[in-house]
């Protein structure tokens, strides 16, 4: 009951694309009624994995999850593409899809988890972050500065590789003996909270708090404790709020998100069409390595979604989806980030 929201669907126009259609090829090939060859492996590694089709599933089915556990069978048996392969490897190789990694070496009781695309893509966001907590009196260190947390191998389809990364995450994490752990992605939150053990089997260590970085601040601004200035003529300039990828799957920071738009604006921001529970994803998942031309065209969506809202203004708080959204815009808009806008308009006299 999820094709409504279906956002590889509503792009391609291609109801192999959907849920439904996916799922039918998965279980026709695990019937022998096909086999694995270019064109069906091109269906298998057009799911997302962004959790729409599970957040509106009404009889919850881990779909997402069960196609990862496909695509393991299929590199196992040597039948994934090269280019998804050399992902693999170069995460193997740097632990990161996107750069390069540096080992934390701070200790603190708080951390901030930047993760890969936060110290790859846009590390604007991790410095935006750290000087918006240090406002909150929050001496957060910074942990996993260019570590994938697992969410890409795994999505792809190589589990050894993901459990490599996470056990990597968990000892960064307890070596510098972090107990609350904010984290700037929601990709890399979801992977913290849910996937480590639906897919990998993972224990989350007890004694580390995990907190959204978005709930956090927008909770420091509802107490006092930190004050915005809002611009002004903000009214001139229409702005509109971009739930990031994963945040479907992550329903709590909805609100959360949006106070930190109204401090910077005065008032609530533009609501997309695609927004909250029914949020579609950039292509910022595995998707961009799975399927690239799908992954564009998802980030695209989004950008038409803004401009048939009359948006001018573009904000956003997670790197990935920021970096996709920028790379891509090719409309009169103006991506800004969410995290540096607030640091902007910080009261400095507070």
């Amino acid at each position: 009951m999820c094709r409504h929201v279906a956002p590889v669907g509503h792009v391609t126009h291609n109801e192999s694309l959907t849920p439904h259609g996916i799922a039918l090829v998965a279980s026709m090939q695990r019937r022998g009624n096909l086999a694995w060859n270019a064109s069906t492996l091109d269906v298998l590694y057009a799911e997302p994995d962004g959790g729409n089709c599970r957040a509106h599933c009404v009889t919850d089915q881990p779909l997402p999850a069960a196609i990862a556990a496909i695509r393991a069978e299929v590199a196992a048996e040597g039948l994934a593409p090269a280019a998804i392969t050399q992902v693999n490897d170069q995460i193997l190789k740097n632990h990161s899809a996107f750069g390069t990694y540096q080992p934390a070496t701070l200790q603190g009781e708080w951390g901030l988890f930047v993760g890969d695309a936060g110290f790859n893509l846009v590390s604007s966001t991790m410095q935006a972050a750290l000087n918006l907590l240090a406002a909150c009196k929050v001496d957060a260190v910074p942990v996993g500065c260019g570590l994938d947390s697992g969410f890409i191998p795994c999505s792809l389809g190589f589990p050894d590789t993901a459990r490599r990364q996470s056990q990597l995450c968990i000892d960064e994490l307890q070596g510098a003996g972090v107990k609350k752990l904010l984290v700037l992605s929601p990709q890399d939150l979801f992977a913290f909270r849910q996937m480590y053990e639906e897919r990998l089997g993972l224990s989350w260590p007890e004694e580390i708090v995990l907190i959204d970085l978005v709930d956090f601040l927008a909770d420091q601004i509802r107490e006092g404790r930190l004050r915005i200035k809002p611009l002004t003529k903000t009214k001139e300039h229409p702005t509109a709020y971009v739930d990031p990828t994963h945040a479907v799957r992550l329903p709590a920071r909805f609100d959360s998100a949006r106070t930190l738009c109204e401090a910077i604006l005065g008032n609530p921001p533009l609501e997309l069409f695609w927004c909250r529970e029914r949020a579609h994803p950039v292509g910022s998942t595995a998707i961009q390595f799975t399927r690239p031309e799908i992954g564009v065209r998802l980030t695209e969506s989004r950008l038409e979604d803004a401009m048939s809202r009359g948006a001018q203004i573009l904000l956003c708080d997670d790197p990935a989806t920021l970096h996709e959204l920028g790379l891509r815009n090719k409309y009169s808009l103006k991506v800004q980030c969410l995290l540096e806008l607030l640091l902007a308009r910080l009261d400095r006299d507070q």
